[in-house]
């Protein structure tokens, strides 16, 4: 057995005993989610084996299901998995991937699906099974739990700061169906209330886009410059030269305001999710 088919394996071990817990306490995973201060989809992932649990999600999952220990028992174990883990990304988003980990401050312009650091696990599950040429079970796999690590930065103290302008389009794409666009809306409401995540919509009928030649992400790595990065097709490239990325943050300037205040997107938001 390789040493990722013992991560997985524990990962869904320790996700068993918490569902276990959680049935035994007669709690759903949205009010243990709520009872922990995380998201529903976080609980479900973390009891499917899709995600790996922090040190504090166990503890205090341990406390609030009177675990007696058990779960954390697991941190010790769980934390040394994770070190030896192998997060895989395609190759031509590693060094993107690599800037992102030690990002303070990314800024995210998005036209086509929100930013991975903000999708849901079944959002993410839906755009790779759509990929064309298709991709394998495996490396489907992979590239869920790879992006749901990324995730984790979110949560690390200190956060970086984090801001994102989401075409309105995308909201209203009813990719995966119903279930999982109000997932992936709801996991956006929740993110919009973080104190370091501030998120705005650029809506339909706005007259005037300065975003028309397609997403971007600009990303300050800490102590360095600022960097932009595009991605299209399969293909990324990083911009570092200085004018350029001085164009792509201007034009980025120009893209927030036009788009709705981050109190106007979060109602926009809200209401799109009592659509049927």
């Amino acid at each position: 057995m390789t040493r990722g088919e013992l991560s997985s394996d524990l990962m869904r071990a320790v996700g068993k005993q918490v569902k276990v817990l959680r049935e035994r306490a007669g709690l759903t995973q949205r009010e243990l989610g709520d009872r922990l201060g995380y998201s529903e989809d976080l609980i479900s992932s973390v009891e499917r084996g899709r995600r790996t649990p922090q040190r504090e999600l166990l503890e205090a999952a341990d406390e609030v299901l009177d675990g007696r220990g058990l779960l954390k028992a697991t941190v010790g174990d769980v934390e040394k998995a994770k070190a030896k883990a192998r997060v895989r990304h395609p190759a031509w988003f590693r060094d993107y991937a690599r800037l992102e980990a030690g990002a303070v401050e990314i800024n995210f312009f998005s036209t086509v699906a929100p930013p991975g650091l903000l999708q849901t696990e079944d959002f993410i599950r839906t755009l790779l099974n759509g990929r064309q040429p298709l991709l394998s079970e495996e490396t489907i796999e992979q590239r869920v739990v790879s992006r749901l690590a990324r995730q984790e930065i979110l949560t690390r103290w200190p956060p970086p700061m984090v801001t994102a302008v989401i075409d309105e389009s995308v909201l209203r794409r009813k990719l995966g169906g119903r279930k999982v666009r109000q997932g992936q809306l709801e996991r956006l409401v929740e993110l919009g209330r973080l104190r370091n995540i501030t998120l705005q919509v650029l809506p339909l009928d706005c007259e005037e886009n300065s975003g028309v030649d397609g997403p971007f992400v600009l990303l300050t790595p800490k102590g360095k410059q600022q960097v932009g990065y595009l991605e299209v097709q399969g293909v990324g490239q990083l911009i570092t030269d200085v004018e350029e990325v001085r164009i792509l943050a201007a034009r980025y300037g120009s893209i927030r305001g036009q788009a709705l205040t981050p109190r106007e997107s979060l109602a926009l938001m809200k209401e799109l999710l009592g659509e049927r």
